[in-house]
């Protein structure tokens, strides 16, 4: 009694292990016959087909293959993402770098005697403005 439970246990455990790694693998990969044939072999013998495929159908590397992901990436993941970020993070700082400066300068220049230039020669300075002298 023991015997024949352990058995059908063993055959289920076979036939559910074999199907199941039929199914995950890739179908360029199968050897003999094709994927879907091989499904067929599997439910029609069960323990006969997972033996034949673990012996013929199996592809020979015991690494699997690579996945390659044709789907879009997240942007952690994408380099080209993240070298963008960094130079919009570079060019938004020194945009504020140049306007903190810029505010300086101008407020300098309002606080420099009336009608001449920040200098004190009576010419507009044309350094950062672009008034022309």
């Amino acid at each position: 009694m023991l015997f024949r439970v352990v058995l059908a246990v063993a055959v289920l455990v076979i036939f559910v292990y074999g199907l199941v790694d039929v199914i995950r693998t890739d179908a360029r990969l199968t050897r003999g016959i094709s994927k879907p044939a091989w499904i067929v072999v599997m439910i029609i013998l069960p323990v006969i087909g997972a033996v034949l495929w673990l012996l013929i159908g199996r592809p020979r590397s015991s690494a699997p293959a690579p996945r390659q992901y044709s789907g879009p990436t997240a942007p952690d993941d994408d380099p080209d993402f993240l070298r963008n970020l960094e130079i919009r993070r570079r060019k938004q700082a020194e945009a504020a770098r140049l306007k903190k400066l810029k505010d300086e300068l101008e407020s300098k220049g309002e606080a420099g005697p009336a009608g001449t230039g920040s200098d004190g020669t009576g010419e507009a300075d044309t350094h950062d403005t672009g008034d022309v002298k």
